[in-house]
């Protein structure tokens, strides 16, 4: 007995020591500095002191709730979770070492065991240690009866654990007994004592947490009350002053939230401040204090917008990071904070490395959190909000839809009760909408209308979240409403804002933004059911907002940009100027407060952009349109590819650049339009909520391009885009009948085309279920109006039912009454309407309703600035009507103001376009019609139009439909299509009658130039490409540049002809490109008229070998001027009509498919008598005056009519009269441009010559040609000696790549084949070859070098388009403008065997005594061979071969 008693009175010694050594080295230091050696110290004196305290040990239990204590202080410190689980067993322990009946002991062990479990809880998740701790205290309680001197820190453990778990299941009555239990143990704190102040401040923690949950403000305010009076308790010095000081301002925070009094937040940042001062460097709660400060400076930054207060709460937390290191229960949260400051400052600032440090210190955070942790779901909501963030700026919907699966484990982690379900409910919620409006997943909206529903349940009348989750709701149903228009879930939004904003009183820090979703809704509403009252609500509660908003409030911006665009409708409304001008002084004053970096910039920039637009719409400043394009081009720049926003800021500027486009006729502004359309809707898969709309976008710049350059295949791809877009937008949506209008437009636009009467059928239904959808009130009614009419007066011009025309009229007064004198597209509802009375004073005669046009007419034309696209449509339908009048009352002054009018189209400002073509052309018809002075003026005018429009066309054959609708002379927007019985009536082209003008008036050499000008106007351009550019080559280095890049783009353009609709983008701008440089070279001296139409002195050296003769048949006659080297034009009048070239043409086409029998021989020296005696007898009377030579050459350029018939074979054929070949030798030009190019080109190496002979007898499809073979072998016996080099392919060497690779090496060529005439494609005319067709279109992107002469020995390759017979797009032509300046060609079918005669013949002559062959001989040599046949061969056969060129 005695030496156990030394022994233990040994080891109470030594445990005294232990004490001691404690005592040197106190847990409590490490409290104030913070030294972790010092917790590290104490646990190891603690462990050994446990030692000495064996099972059994009266001091067990102490030292084990001291080592205990120790290891949960150094968990909170470093996160070890093996600390905190030895805590727990080591409390168990000590517990059962004080069993019931040790009260004073037991209850200390209860609440000891009990926090640690709470504390595990916190890390783990696991509910059952939380109810376990509850169940522990309330025990410890129930042992700490009133007068117990632990029963007030019992009473506030118990109410700690019940507010824990009131934040997992949301059960209030937990939270309720908890502050109640608080209140309890204040009462045992009596002033005076050293606890009371821990006791308030529980307290005021308890009723702050409570306020959040039923929104009773006297809570909050009595939290306020206690926590200044426990701050009075810890005076300067006391350990617990900061902490005092930082709950006291994080109520006060609370309390600014709600009533937006600066002052509350002021003293906060001031109290963390001072908190701050009191833990320097090592002290424990530094980094919490640092976190406060932090936090309240930045809630301070988002009222005044301070930088230097974001950029010091950054710094803060960065400081209190340092101080959380790894393993520190806190460093989640730190992390946290910081990650959340620097997302703030991203969006200030835009510096994308600040929101990707956000998210990897939101991952690290999540790490820390692991499945249990009570902060995980928290952490995860994080983490996806700054995803969201990034996928705003780069739209990496990988980033998107790894926010969703956040967001959805966060749900998963606050089940049914917890306090945080309603905010993740709608974090969710909100995740799901954005994913919508990428992919259009509609379950995907309707989820997250239910997610914010189900949120909604969770905040209760008074909860401080409920006006937040009523705004979520609102926010999700208003989407819904957009996407299928029920208008009940727009109403339900509005009401759920209202009940937003009611919860939001004065002073709320919500209230600004609950007052901008409620007006953002009214204005939703008032679009679609046009009352007035809510949009002027809306634009009041706007007005409110931003009052709450002052100068340096981070959403400032937002709140000006939300008021600007209510009054921008308030504007479009009511005209109100004033409205419109403070728009734009508002956006102004946005984007002054979002700097180069801030996140919204581009926003901003958009919106300051698009209300300068519509101000131009008004005033017509071109300076607020040009500004507004470049605010546009910034915001793009802050929208690099990847931005969410790129395709939005896409589509702005091109809009604006279609405004302008249209303004100002700029081609290159609407092509680029196109691209930035195109681009946009890349960025718009399948799926994405935008996809409709960009296409939509993309389709009415194509329309718009077509109504410009009139491509159809940009009319046809419009059409398919907007068929693509309709079924986007469902029933119900929104948008919908501005997509079922646009639809119906393009159709109508292409009927208008190709005539289709579907088609303006289906146009007129969609317009009618578009209005239908359009009730009175709704803000496009006015636009539906006028479609529907537009389309009924279309269907009454091809059925001619007058109940249309009605219909018509009286839509369009409803449309105009609805566009009021300020709205923009009034002239354009004046001009609708005066159409339609005009068209029914046509039919009924009614003057009042022509009155009445010209009325409607005038105000029209008064709103269209003079540079407005449009202006020549209004001026021409003015004029129109006027004339009208002048046609039934006969007033001069009528007709007076009509010729003023027209003349206005010759001083137009704005780019060509189709519209002025057309109006020149009426112009043109109305001063022939009236024989009205201005009508030469009115033909040059529309020429001018016609070559700048055909410049801005690449030389494709799917544009030749424009040329031919370009060159015809009707006054009409219509193409050849559905009027194509008049064009083969052979109405004369615009150029043939400019001719016959200028003849009229005694202007010979004006004559010459214009139908110079309006004919083969597509090889004109494609000639344009193959220019030669010595001059501008040595005219200097800036000439030099500039005609390498010419000659780099031409090739490029040329090389490009006819390729496939996905380079068309590419084509459009190498165009632009090409037309800039063909400006520069212009403004070089020596150049200015370089490309433009050539004057008469260029155009005479065409005659410089002999005289060219050109034939006009015009509508208004014809005639034949003969143009010589050194003189003026000679006119010679022709006893002829149009109608009776035309007749005398058809006669001789019907019988060359004939040829063969003496009968039709008999016909055909029928035609060419009367050819002889009308046309070309009168011809070579006025040549020999000009004593020009027997035996001379002369050339022949026939237009329209003309260019069918064989003027070379005209004669009496009578016995002692003289046949024209026996007078003069013909040749044949297209234009006299083409005939000049031919006689410049002179081959640069002119020792070589490399002749190509090609037959193909023996073609996969079609007859066999028997006599090619031996054809081959006279060319080859004949050409062989002379050549340099001689190269023949027959049969099956005869391939379509073989021939183009061959005359790639050679200049000469000789082709025996069946020539295949396609008179209505004339592109795809061709030569046939072994394994196909050799057409136009291949031949036209070849790029051969100094090609001299061309036999082709094949059927009908003069032959060309029926419709458009100037423009010689025949095979023949397409060799001569590909560069061979001597070609020979067939009118009319060849007999095989003849060829092989004239061939023969033709080379003997061509070759003499030289030893070189020259191609201006082939002629004279063409004229020997046949003279040679006369008596061997067929009339037909003598004269079919023709020659073109010098």
């Amino acid at each position: 007995m005695g030496q156990n008693l030394s022994l233990l009175t040994n080891s109470v010694n030594d445990v005294e020591k232990y004490r001691v050594a404690l005592g040197r080295c106190p847990p409590d230091r490490f409290g104030q500095r913070g030294i972790m050696s010092d917790l590290d110290k104490a646990i190891k004196l603690h462990r050994e002191a446990l030692l000495l305290c064996p099972p059994g040990h009266s001091d067990r239990c102490m030292s084990l709730d001291d080592l205990a204590n120790s290891l949960r202080d150094r968990f909170k410190q470093g996160g070890i979770m093996s600390d905190l689980d030895e805590a727990v067993e080591l409390y168990r322990e000590a517990l059962l070492l004080c069993p019931p009946g040790y009260d004073s002991d037991r209850s200390m062990s209860l609440n000891n065991l009990a926090n640690s479990l709470r504390d595990r809880f916190r890390q783990r998740g696991i509910m059952s240690e939380l109810d376990e701790a509850i169940e522990l205290h309330r025990e410890a309680l129930l042992l700490c009866l009133p007068g117990h001197s632990d029963r007030s820190m019992s009473l506030n453990d118990l109410a700690t654990s019940l507010e824990d778990r009131f934040e997992q299941r949301g059960i209030m009555s937990d939270l309720d007994e908890a502050i109640e239990l608080h209140r309890e143990a204040l009462l045992l704190y009596p002033l005076g004592h050293s606890d009371r102040s821990t006791s308030l401040n529980y307290l005021a923690t308890g009723l702050r947490e409570r306020f959040r949950q039923r929104g009773i403000m006297s809570e909050l305010d009595e939290a306020i009350e206690l926590h200044r009076e426990a701050l009075l308790f810890c005076l300067p010095g006391h350990s617990d002053r900061s902490t005092s000081l930082n709950d006291l301002a994080t109520s006060l925070q609370d309390r600014f939230r709600q009533r937006g009094n600066m002052s509350d937040l002021d003293e906060a940042v001031e109290l963390h401040r001072e908190a701050l001062l009191l833990c320097p460097p090592g002290h424990l709660n530094r980094s919490t204090s640092l976190n406060h400060l932090a936090n309240s400076l930045r809630d301070r930054f988002e009222q005044r917008g301070i930088m230097s207060e974001l950029d010091e709460a950054i710094e803060l937390h960065r400081e209190a990071l340092l101080f959380c290191l790894p393993g520190h229960s806190d460093r989640p949260m730190f992390l946290k904070n910081l990650a959340t400051s620097l997302q703030d400052r991203f969006r200030q600032r835009g510096i994308m490395s600040e929101l990707y440090e956000a998210i990897e210190l939101h991952r690290e955070a999540l790490l820390l959190c692991p499945p249990g942790h009570s902060d995980r779901s928290m952490s995860l909501n994080n983490l996806s909000n700054s995803l969201r963030d990034r996928f705003w700026q780069r739209g990496i919907m990988s980033d998107l839809d790894e926010a969703v699966e956040l967001d959805r484990e966060a749900l998963l982690l606050c089940p049914l009760g917890h306090s945080d379900r309603s905010t993740f409910l709608n974090h969710l919620a909100t995740s799901l909408r954005d994913r919508f409006w990428q992919r259009g997943v509609m379950s995907e909206l309707d989820e997250a209308v239910e997610l914010h529903r189900e949120a909604l349940l969770f905040c209760l009348p008074g909860h401080s979240d409920r006006p937040m989750s009523l705004n979520d709701l609102a926010n999700s149903l208003r989407d819904r409403f957009k996407q299928g228009g029920i208008m009940s879930e727009l109403d339900e939004a509005i009401e759920l804002y209202r009940g937003a904003l009611l919860l939001c009183s004065p002073g709320h820090s919500d209230r600004s933004m609950s007052l901008n979703n409620l007006a953002n809704s009214l204005r939703d509403r008032f679009e679609q059911r046009g009352i007035m009252s809510e949009l002027d609500e809306a634009v009041g509660l706007h007005r409110e907002a931003l009052l709450l908003c002052p100068p340096g409030h981070s959403d400032r911006p937002m709140f000006l940009n939300g008021l600007a665009t209510s009054l921008q409708d308030g504007f479009e409304q009511r005209g109100i100027m004033s409205q419109l001008d403070e728009a734009i002084r508002l956006h102004q004053e946005a984007l002054l407060l979002c700097p180069l970096g801030h996140s919204d910039r581009s926003m901003s920039l958009n919106n300051l952009a698009k209300s300068l637009r519509d101000r131009f719409r008004q005033r017509g400043n071109m300076s607020d349109l040009d500004e507004a394009v470049e605010l546009h081009r910034e915001a793009l720049l802050l929208c690099p590819p990847g931005h969410l926003d790129r395709s939005t800021s896409l589509n702005d500027l091109a809009t604006s650049l279609r405004d302008r486009s249209e303004q100002q006729g700029m081609i290159s502004d609407l092509d680029e339009a196109i691209e930035h359309h195109r681009e946009a809707l890349l960025l718009c898969p399948l799926g994405h909520s935008d996809r409709s709309m960009s296409l939509n976008h993309l389709a009415t710049s194509l329309q718009d391009r077509f109504r410009q350059r009139g491509v159809m295949s940009d009319l046809d791809e419009a059409v398919a885009l907007r068929r693509e877009a309709l079924p986007l937008c469902l029933p119900g949506h929104s948008d919908r009948p501005m997509f079922l209008n646009d639809l119906a437009t393009s159709l109508q636009d292409r009927f208008e085309q190709r005539g289709i009467m579907s088609e303006l059928d289906e146009a007129i239904e969609l317009h009618r279920e578009a209005l239908l959808l359009c009730p009175p009130g709704h803000s496009d009614r006015s636009m539906s109006l006028n479609n529907l009419a537009n389309s009924l007066q279309n269907t009454f011009e091809r059925r001619g039912i007058m109940s249309e025309l009605d219909e018509a009229v009286e839509l369009h007064r409803e449309a105009l009454l609805l566009c009021p004198h300020s709205r923009s597209d009034r002239c354009i509802s004046l001009n609708n309407l005066a159409n339609s009375l005009r068209d029914r004073f046509r039919q009924r005669g009614t003057m009042s309703e022509l009155d009445e046009a010209i009325e409607l007419h005038r105000e029209a034309l008064l709103l269209c600035p003079p540079s407005h696209s449009d202006r020549s449509m209004f001026l021409d339908n003015l004029a129109t009507s006027l004339q009208d009048r002048f046609e039934q009352r006969g007033v001069s002054s009528d007709l007076d103001e009509t010729f003023q009018l027209f003349l206005q189209l010759s001083q137009l400002s704005n780019a060509a376009s189709r519209a002025n073509l057309s109006a020149a052309k009426s112009w043109v018809s109305s001063a022939e019609n009236l024989k009205h002075p201005s009508a030469l003026l009115a033909y040059k005018t529309a020429l001018k139009f016609l070559d700048q429009q055909i410049a801005l066309l690449p030389s494709s054959s799917c544009h030749f439909d424009v040329i031919r609708e370009a060159v015809s002379s009707f006054a009409t927007d219509v193409s050849s299509s559905h009027h194509l019985d008049v064009v083969k009536e052979a109405i004369s082209s615009l150029a043939t009658d400019a001719f016959s003008c200028s003849v009229r008036h005694g202007a010979l050499t004006t004559a010459v130039e214009l139908v110079e000008q309006g004919r083969a106007v597509f090889w004109t351009q494609l000639a344009r490409f193959s220019m030669p550019l010595d001059e501008l080559s040595v005219s200097g280095d800036t000439g030099t540049a500039l005609a390498e890049e010419f000659k780099r783009l031409s090739f490029r353009l040329r090389s490009a002809f006819n390729r496939s609709k996905d380079q068309s983008p590419q084509i459009w701008q190498l165009i632009m490109q090409w037309n800039d440089a063909v400006s520069r070279i212009r403004m070089l001296r020596g150049f200015s008229r370089f490309l433009l139409p050539p004057l008469f002195s260029d155009l005479q050296k065409a005659a410089e070998d002999g005289p060219v003769i050109i034939l006009n048949a015009s509508q208004y006659g014809c005639d034949a001027l003969i143009i010589h080297s050194t003189e003026n034009p000679v006119h010679i009048p022709l006893d002829t009509t149009q109608a009776e070239v035309s007749e005398l043409s058809s006669e001789l086409q019907s019988l060359a498919e004939k040829f063969g029998s003496s009968h039709y021989q008999l016909k055909l020296v029928g035609i060419l008598r009367k050819l002889w005696n009308d046309i070309v007898d009168p011809v070579v009377r006025a040549l020999r005056d000009l004593n020009i030579p027997r035996g001379s050459r002369i050339w022949w350029c026939p237009t329209a009519e003309f260019t069918l018939l064989p003027l070379h074979a005209a004669g009496p054929y009578e016995k002692k009269k003289h046949d024209l070949s026996h007078i003069y030798i013909s040749s044949y030009t297209p234009t006299l441009a083409t005939l000049i190019r031919a006689r410049k080109q002179v081959s640069r190496d002119a020792s070589s010559q490399n002749f190509v002979a090609i037959g193909q007898g023996k073609p996969v499809e079609g007859k066999e040609l028997k006599c090619v073979a031996t054809e081959l072998a006279i060319v080859a016996e004949h050409l062989k000696p002379v050549v340099s080099s001689f190269t023949s392919l027959e049969d099956s060497s005869a391939t379509v790549q073989g021939a183009l690779e061959a005359l790639n090496h050679s200049q000469w060529l000789h082709l025996a084949c069946h020539g295949m005439p396609n008179r209505t494609q004339p592109f795809e005319s061709s030569f046939t070859m072994r394994d196909g067709p050799l057409m136009i279109k291949d031949i036209i992107r070849t790029n051969w070098e100094n090609p001299e002469f061309a036999f082709l020995s094949a059927c009908h390759t003069t032959v060309g388009d029926e419709e458009s017979p100037d423009e010689s797009i025949h095979l023949a032509a397409a060799m001569q403008f590909c560069g061979f300046r001597s070609v020979i060609g067939s009118m009319w079918s060849v007999d095989d065997e003849v060829a092989r005669q004239v061939v023969s013949a033709f080379y003997s002559n061509l070759i003499d005594n030289s030893g070189r062959l020259d191609c201006t001989r082939a002629a004279v040599a063409l004229h020997k061979a046949v003279k040679s046949l006369r008596k061997k061969i067929p009339l037909e056969q003598q004269i079919v071969f023709v020659h073109i060129g010098i």
